[in-house]
């Protein structure tokens, strides 16, 4: 195991201070690679000192103007701070370099999402699922995204897998009840928001909808 490697263990066991020394004397010794200044970066991001990662995120791409995980992690600070058109900047300049993580392509797909551009998160949110088809957050919000971009028979299968992944994905639940309001189908919505709230009793969303299939229900027994 090189220094690198041990920087890395370091910092997933949350040894910091250690981790720091460790990339410093990476750096001291190669300060023309840029990897030591990304893993660095990555640890200040991680924790959550933005400014000093934003300059060795900097100096990463200054030595190498292809340093992917460099813009990556720029794109990942800007996210963050939900300035949301420079994120993308910086993650599609990542993807055309040719990072292929399903992390870039989710953070992209959502900076999309945010402003409420669906159409233009799909492409991203589907390869992001792709990418890494056991995550359940990824294919859900692709399949968030197919709903709010009126796509709405494509957006009830990802709902249904992201089901057979995580039964107990309470918002899953609740969107396939809204997808089955749309296929005119009360009792149908009524058991998704009803296992919705068997998940997650305080979902406000799946109660109120639930409210008002009741309502309606009731004025058409009257």
């Amino acid at each position: 195991m090189d220094k690198n490697e041990r920087a890395i263990k370091l910092m997933k066991e949350q040894k910091y201070e250690e981790a720091a020394g460790l990339f410093n004397d990476i750096i001291e010794e190669n300060p023309k690679d840029p990897v030591g200044y990304i893993n660095f970066g990555n640890l200040l991001q991680h924790i959550n000192d933005a400014e000093r990662a934003w300059r060795f995120y900097e100096r990463a791409i200054e030595l190498d103007g292809n340093a992917a995980t460099a813009y990556y992690g720029l794109g990942n600070l800007c996210y963050e701070e939900s300035d949301y058109p420079r994120a993308q900047k910086y993650l599609l300049k990542t993807i055309e370099i040719g990072l292929e993580e399903a992390d870039a392509y989710y953070l992209l797909g959502m900076t999309f999402f945010h402003q409420e551009q669906y159409k233009l998160s799909l492409p991203y949110l589907m390869r992001a699922a792709e990418l890494s088809p056991e995550d359940t957050e990824y294919l859900f919000q692709y399949g968030l995204s197919l709903a709010q971009s009126e796509h709405v028979d494509e957006a009830k299968p990802v709902f249904q897998e992201v089901l057979k992944l995580d039964d107990d994905h309470s918002d899953a639940h609740y969107n396939l009840g809204v997808v089955a309001l749309y296929e005119e189908s009360l009792s149908a919505a009524l058991d998704h928001f009803n296992q919705a709230l068997a998940i997650q009793p305080e979902h406000v969303l799946a109660a109120n909808a639930k409210k008002q299939i009741m309502e309606v229900w009731d004025n058409t027994e009257m």
